[in-house]
């Protein structure tokens, strides 16, 4: 289902929703650099200041499907003006926030408006732009205002932290947000009326939610408690309990939060796989990358944030790249061309690491990996809404975006198990041991971009027709 082309202004309703990822991408990079002004100024110690971060990660990653189910059922339009207003206020709270925990609160309410946002976002771009190249381009803008705002994030935060203080790289995000919520009522379509005999499924978004955000903390925090330290075993037991109890009410649900017929796309189930193994190759990259600028080279975190403007403008002409192939090409050839390239490109990189004392040494394996990174990102979203009804295309995004974030936590703490593999206690950050493991976490980053590659070569969108006609996915 597409609105017609002139019940709304596509330009602007695409710059509002190109908006949303830019500052949902900022806000994911933004802090990093204000981290240490933060733990001068309001005394907060190195658990707390890791929760600043994780605080949004949990929040975010636990809360997509309940974001996705919201948009809907209560309409997309509305549930992105609440994404903006909840960013908004969090962001004002956080700035003005004199304690620690206040702080990780206002942080986690970001964490909600951004898994409000993203679905809404995505759902959006697949119900207003027609399938094809229309919805091509609006998915390539999308994906470079994502591109531009984890860049920009890193490049500004720093700036903001240094010129105005910490508050600022919160408060900038204020106005931004605020536009957006109050120009959402004009610049996008009005929702539909709501269907009668749909329920929300309390039962079904309280599970999800809770096991969720209790399964993404655990992955968060398992390299510091010890994968088998019983509070780790204990929290994998109790979201493992959760996530069961939510298939026993969705199964038995007459409006259930989830369809589990859409698992039977393979289309969707693809997207999810390639969101994981996407966080777990390129998305990986900005931490191990960021560390050795600052720890090999001795670089400040803003010096570091320069260095990732480049890889930032590669990675949007691979994005340009996309729409253009993908007149020519099917998702799955681009999504396999674009996953071996960052196989390659990160492989590149391992393999110049222990050799590659100037920036420049590692310059052609990041090109190569950004390049790669644009095309997947993309193409991967694409794959995501293929053959989803349009009054489920909100739930199909936030299954796609929670495999993204369980996929970046448990990948992220693979590779970093693997980097500390054979390190000393007291090696540092720049010794042999640590450059060694480096190099072999990010060759384990390349085995995943090469299982994406699988992945992408085992999709048959054809399929799909097929799928949904077996198991009665209708428009509900």
């Amino acid at each position: 289902m597409t609105h017609s082309p002139h019940s709304f202004p596509p330009r602007l309703a695409l710059t509002l929703l190109a908006m949303a990822q830019l500052i949902i991408a900022l806000d994911a990079t933004i802090i990093f650099v204000a981290l240490h002004e933060m733990g001068v100024q309001l005394q907060i110690n190195a658990q707390q200041l890791q929760w600043i971060v994780s605080g949004y990660t949990v929040a975010f990653g636990g809360c997509l499907l309940l974001g996705g189910r919201a948009a809907d059922l209560l309409g997309r339009r509305r549930v992105y003006r609440l994404g903006m207003a909840l960013f908004a206020l969090a962001s004002l709270v956080g700035g003005f926030s004199n304690s620690a925990w206040l702080l990780i609160g206002a942080r986690a309410v970001q964490g909600i408006g951004a898994a409000l946002l993203f679905p809404a976002t995505l759902s959006l771009i697949n119900t207003l732009y027609a399938e094809g190249a229309p919805r091509n381009r609006a998915l390539a803008i999308w994906s470079m205002a994502s591109a531009g705002g984890l860049a920009l994030g890193t490049l500004l935060g720093g700036v903001l932290t240094q010129s105005f203080g910490w508050s600022s790289v919160l408060l900038v995000i204020v106005p931004f947000a605020g536009a957006c919520a109050v120009l959402g009522g004009w610049w996008l379509p009005r929702d539909p009326a709501r269907q009668s005999g749909r329920s929300f499924d309390l039962a079904g978004c309280l599970t999800v939610t809770l096991g969720g955000s209790l399964l993404v903390t655990t992955l968060v925090q398992g390299p510091e408690w010890g994968w088998l330290a019983p509070r780790t075993l204990g929290c994998l037991v109790v979201s493992a309990l959760l996530l069961a109890a939510f298939v026993q009410i969705e199964q038995r649900s007459r409006d259930p939060l989830m369809q589990f017929a859409l698992l039977r796309l393979r289309s969707l189930r693809a997207a999810m796989l390639l969101t994981m193994v996407f966080m777990s190759s390129f998305g990986v990259q900005y931490y191990f990358l960021a560390l050795y600028f600052q720890d090999g080279y001795g670089w400040s975190a803003l010096q570091a944030g320069l260095a990732f403007l480049p890889p930032t403008l590669v990675c949007t002409f691979g994005i340009r790249i996309t729409e253009r192939m993908l007149a020519r090409r099917s998702p799955r050839q681009v999504l396999a061309l674009g996953m071996a390239a960052g196989a390659v490109g990160i492989a590149a990189v391992a393999l110049a690491l222990p050799f590659g004392a100037t920036y420049w040494a590692l310059l052609p394996g990041i090109v190569v990996l950004s390049i790669g990174q644009g095309m997947t990102w993309t193409a991967m979203w694409i794959v995501a809404g293929q053959g989803v009804p349009a009054a489920q295309q909100g739930v199909a995004s936030g299954m796609a975006a929670t495999a993204q974030q369980i996929g970046g936590a448990l990948g992220l703490a693979v590779l970093v198990m693997l980097a500390n593999a054979g390190r000393g206690v007291h090696a540092a950050g720049s010794s042999p041991e640590a450059l060694q493991g480096l190099v072999n976490a990010q060759y384990g980053a390349a085995v995943f971009a090469l299982l994406g590659v699988g992945v992408a070569l085992w999709l048959r969108p054809q399929e799909d027709d097929a799928a949904l006609a077996a198991v009665g996915v209708g428009e509900r």
